[in-house]
């Protein structure tokens, strides 16, 4: 049973996850993982809470 954990920005809308967990889903079924056995995680971080190169996401984006 594998378990994905997505830490990305906020702001995606629930289509988008909807798209997201879908493919990942698919890709898993297409090694031979029943899809009900795949199990996704989204959590979303503020950009103020990421950075990258000693600057904050929120102040460079």
């Amino acid at each position: 049973m594998p378990v994905v954990i997505i830490e990305m920005w906020q702001g995606r809308t629930a289509e988008q996850k909807k798209k997201l967990v879908k493919g990942i889903t698919e890709a898993f079924s297409q090694i031979g993982t029943p899809p009900e056995q795949v199990h996704i995680i989204l959590k979303e971080n503020p950009k103020s809470n990421w950075a990258t190169g000693g600057e904050l996401a929120s102040e460079t984006s």
